[in-house]
């Protein structure tokens, strides 16, 4: 496979895969959504929001996002970045120093945990930086450790921000924190943004974008080939990506210089495209049109 890729591009004169799943930098797509996210990333950290909160669909872009903002971040911000993070408070507070490199002692109680924790976040204060807490696929916190988290909020007096935290997560960890039981937790998110998926003509712009990162010199998908991307993947990044490839891919073996609706079909034809929770019409059935974004 690997050399099949490798082939398809030398075929179109790239230079890398341009669709590639893992996130890069390196390929984001400033589309409109994509700027006002970002944008409330560095809002929050500016203006130090106690808690930034940035939700979006499964592959929606978040990570990408954020692996830029870390690119970007100045040396006066200490970041913590804890991906996953689960458990009980405890545990979480372990998950938070180990992201801060600092010792965690297999034998040390929350108390002794949570005063190391502290302790830290002032000396870091004395040396004219700030801590910054992101943790990715935030969904995942329980209602333990969200409250945890509030707490942790408490840190701040007065005008003196010691702490900020930054929640990257799926559409659910905006459900949780607008719970009635979250009603404190809520009044401290001072930043948040939900990203949407793309809608068809942005779906068309972030296809060829990626291509000339990869080195296209001409545009290699066709106007209805995108269409129809758009329309299988409801306009999910990650989905995109994943039919594109494959489009590449098909296109290659057929010895064509172009990706059309046809190759697109072809591949939705073999099975080999897996949606990932997106329903997907089959070419003999009802597509839907271009300009729906749902």
């Amino acid at each position: 496979m690997n050399h099949a890729i490798n082939i398809y591009l030398d075929h179109f004169g790239l230079h890398e895969r341009p669709f590639s799943l893992v996130p890069d930098p390196d390929f984001i797509f400033w589309s409109p959504v994509h700027e006002r996210a970002y944008a409330m990333f560095e809002y929050g950290i500016v203006t130090r929001a106690p808690i930034t909160l940035i939700t979006g669909d499964v592959g929606a872009g978040k990570t990408t996002l954020l692996h830029h903002l870390l690119k970007s971040m100045g040396d006066e911000l200490t970041i913590g970045l804890i991906s996953n993070a689960h458990g009980t408070r405890d545990e979480l507070l372990r998950w938070v120093l180990q992201a801060l490199d600092q010792p965690v002692p297999a034998e040390a109680d929350y108390v002794r945990l949570f005063g190391q924790f502290e302790e830290y976040l002032i000396a870091q204060y004395g040396e004219g930086r700030r801590v910054v807490l992101i943790f990715d696929e935030a969904q995942n916190l329980s209602r333990e450790s969200l409250e945890e988290l509030r707490m942790f909020t408490n840190i701040n007096s007065n005008k003196d921000e010691l702490l900020q935290l930054v929640l990257v997560g799926q559409p659910e960890l905006r459900d949780k924190v607008r719970h009635p039981d979250f009603t404190q937790f809520a009044q401290r998110v001072a930043s948040s943004f939900h990203l949407p998926a793309l809608d068809a003509s942005a779906v068309r712009d972030y296809i060829d974008h990626r291509l000339e990162v990869a080195g296209a010199q001409t545009p290699i998908f066709t106007p209805a080939a995108c269409d129809m991307v758009f329309v299988q993947t409801r306009g999910v990044p990650r989905l995109i990506n994943q039919l594109c490839d494959l489009s590449l891919l098909y296109a290659y073996t057929s010895e064509e210089q172009k990706v059309t609706a046809t190759t697109v079909e072809q591949v939705l034809g073999d099975g080999v495209f897996f949606a990932g929770g997106v329903a997907t019409e089959r070419p003999d059935q009802p597509a839907l049109q271009s300009g729906s974004t749902k």
